[in-house]
């Protein structure tokens, strides 16, 4: 396993769709390992192979219950609307605020090829729409109400109070 490099919004790459993977072959499965470190080494939630200039229907999702695999995923029920900021790997210190399903069902196959169906609300249907749109081509500036701002974080205060308490 290995990290590969994020490429950055204005690669080309991410403008391009994705084609269908037919088979894991030891490569595919080298590829997935590998967006998973990328992913957490990044602290993302999501990662898809454009982002690491691949171009392959593969998506890496881990909103804190452990990674998720999609390979060949696709969006077949939608339901609700959030609207919330978004932040992109490929974009990083920026966000915007985008439009989304509260809720997603999709399906997609795993690393044996089986085909499984997935729901997601909040967060991990965010992540979902949001990582399956890389593999079309879309960003989430394409998609965002506004534009795009500098992303500014505020300090936290380390110290502790003599109680222990922050």
């Amino acid at each position: 396993m290995a990290l590969r490099k994020i490429r950055m919004y204005g690669d080309s790459v991410l403008e391009k769709p994705t084609k269908v993977v037919t088979a894991v072959t030891p490569r595919i499965k080298e590829l997935i390992d590998d967006m998973i470190d990328t992913m957490h080494d990044a602290e993302g939630v999501g990662l898809a192979a454009p982002q690491v200039g691949v171009l392959r229907k593969i998506v890496v999702i881990d909103v804190g219950e452990g990674p998720r695999i999609f390979i060949n995923p696709r969006v077949i029920e939608t339901e609700g609307e959030q609207t919330g900021e978004e932040g992109c790997l490929s974009l990083p210190g920026k966000c915007g605020i985008v439009t989304r399903p509260n809720y997603v069902k999709a399906m997609a196959y795993d690393m044996d090829m089986n085909e499984f169906e997935i729901e997601g609300t909040d967060l991990f249907a965010r992540a979902m729409c949001h990582e399956f749109d890389h593999l079309e081509g879309i960003m989430y500036v394409d998609k965002a109400e506004g534009g795009i701002k500098d992303v500014t974080y505020e300090e936290v205060d380390d110290e502790v109070s003599d109680t222990g308490e922050v």
